[in-house]
């Protein structure tokens, strides 16, 4: 199971991933409906604890609700102090990816077994001002590894262009794993993150902030 979730991702890339957090949580059902038919090929969820970042969001209900709702896969950010606590819940409650930060687990061997145990797609994010060297321990064990071009759980941030030289970094050392990319994530920047080996590209106003999902959604990757 894990494989196959692995290769679903691998397969959809390059891959436009709308953050929810900006959608309309009252209509759900016509939201998944307006990104499938603009050819999105993932979601991404972003959970945040009120601890690990200052914001407040989402746990696992929204999760289930979209697993109702879809089969699109379901990425999920924890940017939560405890993620072991709460993998379990989540892959009951239907997400196919769980990425934690290295920053709350800096030791991580024993969340990914968790991870992976469910069958889950296991990554690892790191925050703009994080050493890339805390990443060492964990790069062979991940599947991927989310960039930050923002700080986590603070929004309207500018895009970090070192994003780009640590996603050439990455994909140099490390050609297998997964590379994902979440913050300021636009047209103008989308291009140079995909040329640097970035597989998958969050997308939050870029898309929500749009009247048309699918020109949107199209604009983006033409600039792919």
């Amino acid at each position: 199971m894990h494989q196959e979730r692995l290769t679903k991702l691998r397969n959809a890339s390059p891959a436009v991933l709308p953050s929810l957090l900006q959608c309309d949580f009252g209509d759900l059902r016509s939201e998944v409906e307006r990104l499938q038919a603009a050819g999105i090929r993932a979601l991404h969820l972003d959970v945040m604890d009120g601890h690990f970042v200052p914001n407040l969001t989402y746990g696992m209900p929204i999760v289930a609700g979209l697993r109702k709702l879809t089969d699109l896969p379901l990425d999920v950010h924890l940017m939560i102090s405890d993620p072991a606590a709460y993998v379990d819940d989540f892959a009951a409650a239907g997400a196919d990816m769980l990425t934690f930060h290295i920053e709350a687990v800096p030791e991580p061997a024993q969340l990914i077994q968790q991870i992976h145990s469910h069958g889950i797609v296991a990554g690892v994010a790191l925050n703009p001002q994080t050493p890339m060297e805390a990443l060492s321990g964990c790069l062979d064990q991940v599947d991927a590894v989310l960039v930050m071009s923002v700080n986590a759980g603070f929004g309207g941030q500018a895009f970090d262009p070192e994003a780009v030289q640590r996603l050439q970094q990455l994909r140099q050392s490390h050609p297998e794993l997964l590379l994902e990319v979440d913050g300021g994530i636009k047209p103008e920047t989308i291009g140079p993150c995909h040329q640097a080996g970035c597989d998958l590209f969050v997308v939050g106003s870029a898309i929500f902030g749009q009247d048309d999902y699918a020109a949107a959604v199209r604009q983006l990757r033409d600039a792919l």
